[in-house]
Protein backbone atom coordinates (compact mmCIF):
# COMPACT_ATOMS: atom_id res chain seq x y z
CA UNK A 1 0.00 0.00 0.00
CA UNK A 2 1.12 3.64 -0.77
CA UNK A 3 2.07 5.74 2.08
CA UNK A 4 2.72 9.68 1.93
CA UNK A 5 4.31 12.66 3.85
CA UNK A 6 4.28 16.16 3.73
CA UNK A 7 7.58 18.74 3.22
CA UNK A 8 8.35 18.43 6.65
CA UNK A 9 8.63 14.95 7.60
CA UNK A 10 10.34 12.09 6.37
CA UNK A 11 9.70 8.32 5.79
CA UNK A 12 11.91 5.17 6.60
CA UNK A 13 11.09 1.99 4.79
CA UNK A 14 12.90 -1.38 6.24
CA UNK A 15 12.34 -4.64 6.04
CA UNK A 16 12.00 -7.31 3.20
CA UNK A 17 13.58 -5.85 0.27
CA UNK A 18 14.58 -2.73 2.08
CA UNK A 19 18.63 -2.54 2.76
CA UNK A 20 19.75 -0.46 3.07
CA UNK A 21 16.59 1.05 4.51
CA UNK A 22 14.48 3.59 1.84
CA UNK A 23 14.64 7.14 2.92
CA UNK A 24 11.81 9.40 1.43
CA UNK A 25 11.71 13.10 2.40
CA UNK A 26 8.24 14.82 1.15
CA UNK A 27 7.11 12.24 -1.11
CA UNK A 28 5.20 8.97 -1.12
CA UNK A 29 6.53 5.19 -1.01
CA UNK A 30 5.37 1.37 -1.72
CA UNK A 31 5.27 -0.56 1.49
CA UNK A 32 4.38 -4.08 1.42
CA UNK A 33 2.05 -5.03 4.88
CA UNK A 34 3.71 -7.33 7.44
CA UNK A 35 6.99 -7.85 6.01
CA UNK A 36 7.95 -4.26 5.46
CA UNK A 37 7.99 -1.11 8.15
CA UNK A 38 7.61 2.64 8.04
CA UNK A 39 9.01 5.00 10.43
CA UNK A 40 8.67 8.67 10.20
CA UNK A 41 11.05 11.47 11.23
CA UNK A 42 10.07 15.26 11.66
CA UNK A 43 12.49 18.24 9.21
CA UNK A 44 10.82 21.33 11.32
CA UNK A 45 13.33 23.58 12.58
CA UNK A 46 14.11 23.64 16.29
CA UNK A 47 14.61 26.88 18.13
CA UNK A 48 16.58 25.77 21.16
CA UNK A 49 17.42 28.57 23.93
CA UNK A 50 21.04 27.96 25.18
CA UNK A 51 21.56 28.81 29.05
CA UNK A 52 25.20 28.15 30.63
CA UNK A 53 24.58 30.34 34.43
CA UNK A 54 27.97 30.29 36.33
CA UNK A 55 30.79 29.11 33.54
CA UNK A 56 34.15 29.13 34.66
CA UNK A 57 36.43 30.94 31.93
CA UNK A 58 40.08 30.35 31.31
CA UNK A 59 41.13 32.90 34.70
CA UNK A 60 38.51 32.12 36.78
CA UNK A 61 36.18 34.46 36.46
CA UNK A 62 32.62 33.17 36.61
CA UNK A 63 30.04 34.16 33.56
CA UNK A 64 26.85 33.40 32.67
CA UNK A 65 26.29 33.01 28.75
CA UNK A 66 22.39 32.67 26.93
CA UNK A 67 22.56 31.81 23.49
CA UNK A 68 19.88 31.67 20.62
CA UNK A 69 20.59 28.90 18.17
CA UNK A 70 17.99 26.59 15.30
CA UNK A 71 18.63 23.27 14.77
CA UNK A 72 16.66 21.48 11.37
CA UNK A 73 17.53 18.33 9.98
CA UNK A 74 18.33 18.31 6.16
CA UNK A 75 16.00 16.30 4.48
CA UNK A 76 17.55 16.77 0.93
CA UNK A 77 21.30 15.70 1.93
CA UNK A 78 21.69 12.31 2.41
CA UNK A 79 24.09 11.80 4.50
CA UNK A 80 22.43 14.38 7.09
CA UNK A 81 19.00 12.54 6.94
CA UNK A 82 20.83 9.13 7.30
CA UNK A 83 22.99 10.29 10.32
CA UNK A 84 19.75 11.64 12.10
CA UNK A 85 17.56 8.69 11.32
CA UNK A 86 20.13 6.61 13.38
CA UNK A 87 20.44 9.00 16.27
CA UNK A 88 16.97 10.58 16.25
CA UNK A 89 14.68 7.93 14.25
CA UNK A 90 11.80 6.49 16.73
CA UNK A 91 12.35 9.60 19.54
CA UNK A 92 9.79 12.45 19.23
CA UNK A 93 10.10 16.19 18.45
CA UNK A 94 10.72 16.70 22.14
CA UNK A 95 13.26 14.03 22.86
CA UNK A 96 14.86 15.12 19.84
CA UNK A 97 15.34 19.15 20.96
CA UNK A 98 16.24 18.22 24.25
CA UNK A 99 18.81 16.00 22.76
CA UNK A 100 19.95 18.88 21.01
CA UNK A 101 19.85 21.46 23.53
CA UNK A 102 21.78 19.31 25.86
CA UNK A 103 24.39 18.74 22.93
CA UNK A 104 24.54 22.88 21.93
CA UNK A 105 25.00 23.21 26.00
CA UNK A 106 28.19 21.60 26.48
CA UNK A 107 29.77 23.18 23.42
CA UNK A 108 29.24 26.02 24.59
CA UNK A 109 30.45 25.43 28.41
CA UNK A 110 33.82 23.77 26.60
CA UNK A 111 33.44 27.08 24.58
CA UNK A 112 33.30 29.61 27.28
CA UNK A 113 35.78 27.57 29.46
CA UNK A 114 38.83 27.83 27.07
CA UNK A 115 37.98 31.66 26.49
CA UNK A 116 38.69 34.88 28.22
CA UNK A 117 36.41 37.99 29.38
CA UNK A 118 38.03 40.10 26.98
CA UNK A 119 37.98 36.88 24.13
CA UNK A 120 34.27 36.63 25.12
CA UNK A 121 33.69 40.72 24.66
CA UNK A 122 35.83 40.72 21.67
CA UNK A 123 33.61 37.84 20.31
CA UNK A 124 30.85 39.94 20.63
CA UNK A 125 32.01 43.39 19.39
CA UNK A 126 33.12 40.93 16.28
CA UNK A 127 29.87 39.22 15.79
CA UNK A 128 28.38 42.86 16.05
CA UNK A 129 30.31 44.47 13.77
CA UNK A 130 29.66 41.70 11.63
CA UNK A 131 25.61 42.02 11.89
CA UNK A 132 26.69 45.88 11.26
CA UNK A 133 28.61 44.85 8.53
CA UNK A 134 25.94 42.63 6.93
CA UNK A 135 23.45 44.99 7.47
CA UNK A 136 25.50 48.03 5.73
CA UNK A 137 26.39 45.30 2.79
CA UNK A 138 22.63 44.41 2.62
CA UNK A 139 21.68 48.05 2.56
CA UNK A 140 24.42 48.95 0.43
CA UNK A 141 23.01 46.20 -1.32
CA UNK A 142 19.43 47.03 -1.19
CA UNK A 143 20.67 50.68 -2.19
CA UNK A 144 22.28 49.26 -5.48
CA UNK A 145 19.48 47.04 -6.35
CA UNK A 146 16.87 49.66 -5.99
CA UNK A 147 19.15 52.16 -8.40
CA UNK A 148 19.69 49.39 -10.58
CA UNK A 149 15.79 49.07 -10.67
CA UNK A 150 15.29 52.27 -11.67
CA UNK A 151 18.18 52.49 -14.09
CA UNK A 152 16.98 49.28 -15.30
CA UNK A 153 13.46 51.05 -15.85
CA UNK A 154 14.73 54.39 -17.46
CA UNK A 155 16.92 52.08 -20.05
CA UNK A 156 14.44 49.53 -20.68
CA UNK A 157 11.64 52.86 -20.74
CA UNK A 158 14.40 54.05 -23.78
CA UNK A 159 14.91 51.17 -25.16
CA UNK A 160 11.81 50.66 -25.27
CA UNK A 161 10.62 53.94 -26.77
CA UNK A 162 13.28 53.74 -29.05
CA UNK A 163 12.26 50.17 -30.44
CA UNK A 164 8.96 51.71 -30.76
CA UNK A 165 9.88 54.08 -32.42
CA UNK A 166 12.04 52.49 -34.87
CA UNK A 167 8.70 49.91 -35.14
CA UNK A 168 6.46 53.31 -35.77
CA UNK A 169 9.10 54.68 -38.54
CA UNK A 170 9.17 51.01 -40.36
CA UNK A 171 5.40 51.12 -39.70
CA UNK A 172 5.07 54.11 -41.30
CA UNK A 173 8.08 53.99 -44.17
CA UNK A 174 5.65 50.19 -44.89
CA UNK A 175 2.69 52.37 -44.75
CA UNK A 176 4.13 55.08 -47.55
CA UNK A 177 5.31 52.04 -49.76
CA UNK A 178 1.62 50.25 -49.80
CA UNK A 179 0.42 53.72 -50.21
CA UNK A 180 2.61 54.15 -53.54
CA UNK A 181 1.89 50.84 -54.59
CA UNK A 182 -2.25 51.40 -54.08
CA UNK A 183 -1.56 53.96 -56.13
CA UNK A 184 0.28 52.51 -59.04
CA UNK A 185 -2.35 49.61 -58.79
CA UNK A 186 -4.94 52.41 -59.08
CA UNK A 187 -2.81 54.23 -62.17
CA UNK A 188 -2.73 50.78 -63.66
CA UNK A 189 -6.27 49.72 -63.29
CA UNK A 190 -7.12 53.00 -64.59
CA UNK A 191 -5.54 52.40 -67.58
CA UNK A 192 -6.54 48.83 -67.92
CA UNK A 193 -10.02 50.25 -67.39
CA UNK A 194 -9.27 52.73 -69.99
CA UNK A 195 -7.78 50.01 -72.45
CA UNK A 196 -11.03 47.78 -72.44
CA UNK A 197 -13.45 50.57 -72.80
CA UNK A 198 -11.81 51.48 -75.78
CA UNK A 199 -11.82 47.57 -77.15
CA UNK A 200 -15.48 47.40 -75.84
CA UNK A 201 -15.96 50.51 -77.92
CA UNK A 202 -14.32 49.09 -80.97
CA UNK A 203 -16.27 45.85 -80.87
CA UNK A 204 -19.48 47.97 -80.23
CA UNK A 205 -18.69 49.65 -83.64
CA UNK A 206 -17.43 46.29 -85.12
CA UNK A 207 -20.89 44.46 -83.72
CA UNK A 208 -22.80 48.25 -85.21
CA UNK A 209 -21.75 47.58 -88.58
CA UNK A 210 -21.57 43.68 -88.70
CA UNK A 211 -24.49 42.64 -86.90
CA UNK A 212 -26.40 45.05 -85.43
CA UNK A 213 -27.10 47.64 -88.43
CA UNK A 214 -27.74 44.33 -91.00
CA UNK A 215 -30.35 42.82 -88.45
CA UNK A 216 -31.87 45.86 -88.25
CA UNK A 217 -31.63 46.12 -91.90
CA UNK A 218 -33.51 42.69 -92.21
CA UNK A 219 -35.81 43.98 -89.64
CA UNK A 220 -37.07 46.56 -90.87
CA UNK A 221 -37.63 44.17 -94.35
CA UNK A 222 -39.05 41.64 -92.72
CA UNK A 223 -41.63 44.36 -90.54
CA UNK A 224 -42.50 45.76 -94.34
CA UNK A 225 -42.77 42.37 -95.58
CA UNK A 226 -45.29 41.71 -92.17
CA UNK A 227 -47.18 44.77 -93.00
CA UNK A 228 -47.39 44.20 -96.55
CA UNK A 229 -48.89 40.40 -95.83
CA UNK A 230 -51.01 41.89 -93.48
CA UNK A 231 -52.55 43.88 -95.24
CA UNK A 232 -52.94 41.35 -98.00
CA UNK A 233 -54.67 39.17 -95.77
CA UNK A 234 -56.83 41.63 -94.69
CA UNK A 235 -57.78 42.92 -98.21
CA UNK A 236 -58.38 38.98 -98.69
CA UNK A 237 -60.39 38.56 -95.85
CA UNK A 238 -62.14 41.70 -96.79
CA UNK A 239 -63.15 40.50 -100.06
CA UNK A 240 -64.65 37.27 -98.92
CA UNK A 241 -66.35 38.51 -96.60
CA UNK A 242 -67.89 40.76 -99.18
CA UNK A 243 -67.84 38.10 -101.67
CA UNK A 244 -69.93 35.90 -98.47
CA UNK A 245 -71.94 38.87 -97.82
CA UNK A 246 -73.42 39.35 -101.68
CA UNK A 247 -73.82 35.54 -101.91
CA UNK A 248 -75.59 35.21 -98.82
CA UNK A 249 -77.46 37.82 -99.96
CA UNK A 250 -78.15 36.80 -103.33
CA UNK A 251 -79.07 33.25 -101.69
CA UNK A 252 -81.94 34.83 -99.22
CA UNK A 253 -82.77 36.54 -102.36
CA UNK A 254 -83.31 33.55 -104.26
CA UNK A 255 -84.87 31.72 -101.22
CA UNK A 256 -86.92 34.71 -100.89
CA UNK A 257 -88.21 34.93 -104.35
CA UNK A 258 -88.22 30.57 -104.34
CA UNK A 259 -90.67 31.20 -101.27
CA UNK A 260 -92.85 33.37 -102.68
CA UNK A 261 -93.03 31.54 -105.98
CA UNK A 262 -93.51 28.33 -104.01
CA UNK A 263 -96.19 30.46 -102.11
CA UNK A 264 -97.87 31.75 -105.25
CA UNK A 265 -97.77 28.17 -106.91
CA UNK A 266 -99.60 26.80 -103.14
CA UNK A 267 -101.72 29.55 -103.57
CA UNK A 268 -102.91 29.20 -106.96
CA UNK A 269 -103.21 24.78 -105.86
CA UNK A 270 -105.36 26.56 -103.52
CA UNK A 271 -107.62 28.36 -105.67
CA UNK A 272 -108.20 25.95 -107.89
CA UNK A 273 -108.78 22.82 -105.46
CA UNK A 274 -111.35 25.25 -103.90
CA UNK A 275 -112.81 25.45 -107.94
CA UNK A 276 -112.19 21.91 -108.57
CA UNK A 277 -112.15 19.88 -105.99
CA UNK A 278 -113.03 16.35 -107.20
CA UNK A 279 -111.14 16.46 -110.08
CA UNK A 280 -108.07 18.28 -108.65
CA UNK A 281 -108.04 14.97 -106.63
CA UNK A 282 -108.44 12.75 -109.51
CA UNK A 283 -105.86 14.50 -111.12
CA UNK A 284 -103.32 13.67 -108.03
CA UNK A 285 -104.49 10.15 -107.56
CA UNK A 286 -104.12 9.83 -111.61
CA UNK A 287 -100.56 10.97 -111.37
CA UNK A 288 -99.63 8.86 -108.60
CA UNK A 289 -100.72 5.60 -109.84
CA UNK A 290 -97.84 4.60 -111.92
CA UNK A 291 -95.83 5.05 -108.56
CA UNK A 292 -98.37 2.31 -107.09
CA UNK A 293 -97.99 0.40 -110.04
CA UNK A 294 -94.15 0.35 -109.38
CA UNK A 295 -94.54 0.15 -105.52
CA UNK A 296 -96.50 -2.81 -106.30
CA UNK A 297 -94.01 -4.46 -108.75
CA UNK A 298 -91.47 -3.62 -106.91
CA UNK A 299 -91.03 -6.98 -105.03
CA UNK A 300 -90.82 -9.16 -108.21
CA UNK A 301 -88.36 -6.99 -109.72
CA UNK A 302 -86.33 -7.99 -106.34
CA UNK A 303 -86.59 -11.50 -106.29
CA UNK A 304 -83.99 -13.74 -107.68
CA UNK A 305 -86.40 -16.87 -108.14
CA UNK A 306 -90.10 -17.31 -108.25
CA UNK A 307 -91.52 -20.64 -107.56
CA UNK A 308 -95.34 -20.86 -109.17
CA UNK A 309 -97.87 -23.68 -107.89
CA UNK A 310 -100.84 -23.95 -110.39
CA UNK A 311 -104.17 -25.79 -109.50
CA UNK A 312 -104.84 -27.42 -112.50
CA UNK A 313 -106.51 -24.42 -114.63
CA UNK A 314 -105.85 -21.30 -115.81
CA UNK A 315 -102.51 -20.26 -117.36
CA UNK A 316 -99.30 -20.95 -116.24
CA UNK A 317 -95.73 -19.06 -116.17
CA UNK A 318 -94.95 -15.15 -117.00
CA UNK A 319 -98.70 -14.43 -118.26
CA UNK A 320 -99.57 -15.97 -114.65
CA UNK A 321 -97.44 -13.45 -112.88
CA UNK A 322 -98.78 -10.94 -115.28
CA UNK A 323 -102.20 -11.35 -114.76
CA UNK A 324 -102.16 -11.28 -111.13
CA UNK A 325 -100.52 -8.08 -111.62
CA UNK A 326 -103.19 -6.52 -113.60
CA UNK A 327 -105.96 -8.15 -111.27
CA UNK A 328 -104.40 -6.11 -108.28
CA UNK A 329 -104.40 -2.84 -110.61
CA UNK A 330 -107.96 -3.59 -111.97
CA UNK A 331 -109.01 -3.49 -107.91
CA UNK A 332 -107.25 -0.42 -107.41
CA UNK A 333 -110.08 1.91 -108.22
CA UNK A 334 -112.45 0.27 -105.94
CA UNK A 335 -109.94 0.71 -103.32
CA UNK A 336 -109.52 4.63 -103.74
CA UNK A 337 -113.30 5.16 -103.53
CA UNK A 338 -113.51 3.38 -100.35
CA UNK A 339 -110.39 5.35 -98.83
CA UNK A 340 -111.66 8.71 -100.29
CA UNK A 341 -114.88 8.47 -101.45
CA UNK A 342 -114.47 9.56 -105.15
CA UNK A 343 -115.28 7.44 -107.93
CA UNK A 344 -112.89 7.84 -111.17
CA UNK A 345 -115.00 6.45 -113.55
CA UNK A 346 -118.01 8.69 -112.60
CA UNK A 347 -116.14 11.65 -112.69
CA UNK A 348 -117.28 14.09 -115.61
CA UNK A 349 -114.45 16.04 -115.90
CA UNK A 350 -111.95 15.83 -118.65
CA UNK A 351 -108.55 14.82 -116.94
CA UNK A 352 -106.76 16.72 -119.96
CA UNK A 353 -108.40 20.59 -119.10
CA UNK A 354 -107.48 20.10 -115.28
CA UNK A 355 -103.88 19.18 -115.88
CA UNK A 356 -103.73 22.62 -117.79
CA UNK A 357 -105.95 24.01 -115.60
CA UNK A 358 -102.75 23.31 -113.12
Amino acid sequence: MFFTCGPNEAMVVSGFCRSPPVMVAGGRVFVLPCIQQIQRISLNTLTLNVKSEKVYTRHGVPISVTGIAQVKIQGQNKEMLAAACQMFLGKTEAEIAHIALETLEGHQRAIMAHMTVEEAKAKQEKVSAQYLSEIEMAKAQRDYELKKAAYDIEVNTRRAQADLAYQLQVAKTKQQIEEQRVQVQVVERAQQVAVQEQEIARREKELEARVRKPAEAERYKLERLAEAEKSQLIMQAEAEAESVRMRGEAEAFAIGARARAEAEQMAKKAEAFQLYQEAAQLDMLLEKLPQVAEEISGPLTSANKITLVSSGGGTVGAAKVTGEVLDILSRLPESVERLTGVSISQVRVSRVGAADFL
